[in-house]
């Protein structure tokens, strides 16, 4: 079943491309990132699960790119264009092959049932 989104015939023709073009460039960038790196790790400053997130794929000796966007009190807006094109609520996103796997607690049971590596093809 598709996840359900706000069919473009619903959104007044003045604010389509506003919607379209939300915080694109930071879309754009995670897109291309997830594209070009086997795992990819998106998160904020001072979030524990982003930390614990990358300490577990440290741990397992798995590679990764880390992309960071601001904080609690910084770049909210980014982040919900981010939240809005993956339909992901929370940080981390980690993305395996370009798909998004889900945050912290689901990287950690991918890493202790061996998923993850199987996914990486190791």
């Amino acid at each position: 079943m598709p996840r359900q989104t706000l069919d473009e015939s619903r959104l007044h023709p003045a604010i389509r491309d506003k919607v379209a073009n939300h915080h694109a460039d930071i879309v754009h960038n995670v897109q291309a990132a997830a594209a070009s790196n086997p795992v990819l790790v998106v998160g904020m400053a001072q979030n524990p699960f982003c930390k614990r997130a990358r300490k577990r794929l440290d741990a397992a000796g798995i590679k990764h790119q880390y992309l960071e966007y601001g904080s609690y009190f910084s770049q909210w807006k980014p982040r919900g264009a981010l939240k809005m094109w993956t339909g992901w609520q929370t940080f981390p996103m980690v993305f395996v092959k370009g798909a998004l796997v889900g945050g912290a607690d689901d990287l950690a049971k991918l890493i202790a049932s061996g998923e993850l590596k199987r996914l990486l093809g190791e």
